[in-house]
């Protein structure tokens, strides 16, 4: 394994589901919710709950967003990761959100969903049981984007404000950090200037943000993005990391071995900040 870690100073339907080959200290127990309804129809998450769990708990939660250019993808993608991260005590969700090519949207209905899916999650702590203040938002390439805006970005138009969408730290796969002044990004939103200012979460760092470890392929173009993140943490105070995987490109974390490398991390990082307990369990490859 190759990495730098920088760290910076400062009624409900229910559906059971189990699914097999996830990685070592992996949970089986999963219910199905509807956290939202649009015009283009239900959205659900899948939400793992961890050996052991009462609704009487207060466990921290990770919410993981799949990647897809704000076009496609499921919420597949992170079911090892959330898997796993159940197994270790964690109450962890995969969410599904609104994508270009199935319901005609833009990066901001992709956005305002993600913000939606962690104020379900933070609306519903005690139910699932959840201490609300430890909430993780998580995801790859576009939805590692709209998982720091979660965190991080304006206010959008029709946004209901009242419940806090704000994650206790974000875990964050080559993600997108700015749309403003990348005109290929801001053609996605019509051209439209503040928009694409209010989806730039580099441009909302401060000393108050949460802790945040990105991952990159040394070979991904995006990664210019993640130090200049980075670079603005430090700026500010703000508690930033990253691991940067040598000779890989765009979506590494996805494959063996880096999928294991890459979850181990994650661990340690959540381990940092308590969610954790004990060292990291899964198995690197082989």
């Amino acid at each position: 394994m190759n990495y730098i870690s920088a760290t910076l100073p400062a009624g409900l339907a229910l559906l059971a589901l189990i699914a097999p080959g996830a990685p070592a200290g992996d949970a089986t127990d999963s219910k199905s919710f509807v956290y939202q309804k649009t015009k283009q129809g239900d959205l659900s998450m899948e939400v793992h709950f961890p050996p052991g769990w009462k609704k009487e708990d207060k466990r921290p939660a990770i919410v993981f967003f799949f990647g897809g250019g704000w076009t496609n993808g499921t919420p597949k993608q992170f079911e090892p990761q959330a898997r796993y991260l159940a197994g270790r005590g964690m109450v962890a969700v995969r969410a599904d959100y609104r994508v270009k090519s199935r319901h005609k949207v833009t990066p901001v209905e992709c956005v305002l969903d993600a913000r939606a899916a962690i104020r379900w999650v933070r609306k519903n702590a005690a139910t699932l049981g959840v201490d609300a203040d430890k909430i993780v938002a998580a995801g790859g390439s576009a939805g590692g984007h709209i998982a720091a805006c979660t965190a991080l970005g304006a206010p959008l138009p029709g946004e209901d404000t009242a419940v806090s969408c704000k994650p206790s730290a974000l875990v964050l796969f080559n993600p997108v950090l700015r749309f403003e002044g990348l005109p290929d990004l801001v053609k996605r939103l019509g051209d439209n200037a503040k928009l694409a200012h209010a989806l730039s979460p580099t441009l909302f760092l401060s000393k108050q943000s949460p802790p945040t470890i990105l991952f990159y392929g040394n070979q991904d173009r995006l990664l210019a993005q993640g130090e200049e993140f980075l670079a603005q943490a430090k700026k500010h105070g703000a508690r930033g990391e990253v691991f940067l995987a040598d000779g890989v490109g765009h979506g590494f974390f996805n494959r063996s071995p880096w999928q294991e490398k890459t979850l181990r991390r994650a661990d340690e990082f959540l381990a940092s900040l308590g969610y954790l307990q004990g060292p990291p369990t899964i198995k690197d490859a082989r």
